[in-house]
């Protein structure tokens, strides 16, 4: 009993504490924060309270994302870049600079600079299981809130 009550808030804890933090970045820091609230919901009554709004707030926001074709567009690109920017971290490490040659300034092929800090492998692949998550998120809103969020937008427009 003690050990599950442990692992409940320590999941809980660590859910809460990554959706906070993903709140401002790409991505479902929203849906984490539920899912952590919804799991220290089994221990604490003032997180069960917080649920049912968290989960409003949420569902709002993505049903919004998906209300329009730009914002769909804007929203995979944005994963997308995601997942770039973390087969980048695992090819190379290092940030590329164009060659220079100092009387004519910068030209031809690429010439590696210094090495990101807090890349490779490890970081790289993190980066890009977070993308393909958005994505996953992207498609789970568009097939559950895309119906609602344009029959919604055409009442809005009519009303």
């Amino acid at each position: 009993m003690a050990l599950r009550k442990a692992g409940v808030l320590v999941l809980g804890w660590l859910l809460v504490g990554v959706g906070v933090v993903a709140l401002p970045l790409p991505g479902p820091g929203l849906l984490i924060l539920l899912a952590g609230l919804v799991v220290l919901s089994q221990e604490y009554p003032w997180a069960e309270r917080r649920v049912e709004p968290v989960k409003k707030k949420a569902f709002d926001v993505a049903k919004a994302s998906v209300s329009s074709y730009p914002k769909l567009l804007l929203s995979a690109l944005g994963a997308c870049s995601i997942i770039a920017f973390g087969v980048f971290l695992c090819i190379d490490p290092r940030i590329p600079r164009l060659a220079t040659i100092p009387a004519l300034g910068p030209i031809g092929p690429l010439e590696v600079g210094p090495e990101v800090p807090l890349g490779g492998w490890g970081t790289g692949l993190s980066i890009i299981f977070s993308g393909f998550i958005a994505l996953g998120v992207l498609v789970y809103s568009v097939i559950r809130f895309r119906g609602e969020a344009v029959a919604e937008r055409q009442a809005s427009r009519t009303a």
